[in-house]
């Protein structure tokens, strides 16, 4: 073999290697939560009344990465545990959580009033939404992210409780449906791909 030739296959090896570096350091962030498929859909419109008689629109929330999250304020268990890792994610994320809104939109209207749901979530965070309605205002919400739920009779001391769906869905900065994520989803996994987000 003469010298070029052993020149010419230095070249090549460190070329792919280089190549194959880049590869590595530029590869597409890898996210936690379940994402949707591009082109990402549009988030199915939220549209019911505040505490404060203000109108709250999911359309209105464009520049800001909403986490929606369906529940009722009588919940035993799942409501305030998401609620409360909710906390932590917004406290974890510092100075960009002003970027962060959390939205919670009841399945039982029955019991939720506009005021015990607002209340009920500033327990968690003064920050968070609240957010109830007729069942007729409701009930297209529900279809339109899939929510199933299902009043149980029960003896306990919350009256009846509602079998319901338990995911927290993401909505980006241009009202895009991106990431679902499922009960106790590790804190740490939803703030690294708001991070992300936040970054792009």
């Amino acid at each position: 073999m003469n010298t070029k030739t052993l020149w010419v296959g230095i070249f090549s090896l460190l070329a792919i290697g280089a190549a194959a570096l880049t590869l590595v350091f530029t590869k597409p962030a890898s996210f936690h939560g379940t994402s949707y498929g591009e082109p990402y859909p549009i988030a199915p419109q939220v549209e019911l009344t505040k505490l404060n008689g203000d109108t709250f629109r999911l359309s209105d929330q464009q520049g800001k990465i909403v986490l929606l999250f369906f529940g009722y304020t009588s919940c035993p268990d799942v409501c305030p545990t998401t609620l409360a890792e909710l906390k932590q994610v917004i406290d974890k994320l510092g100075d960009k959580s002003n970027l962060i809104q959390v939205t919670f939109i009841s399945v039982d209207p029955e019991r939720d009033t506009a005021e015990k749901i607002q209340k009920y979530v500033e327990h968690f965070n003064p920050g968070f939404i609240g957010l109830s309605g007729s069942t007729e205002r409701l009930t297209p919400i529900w279809d339109a992210y899939g929510v199933i739920h299902e009043r149980v009779e029960s003896d306990s001391a919350f009256g009846y409780i509602i079998n319901h769906t338990a995911r927290i869905y993401l909505i980006d900065t241009q009202g895009n449906l991106r990431l679902s994520y499922g009960f106790q989803t590790p804190v740490d996994d939803i703030v690294s791909d708001l991070k992300i987000l936040l970054n792009q």
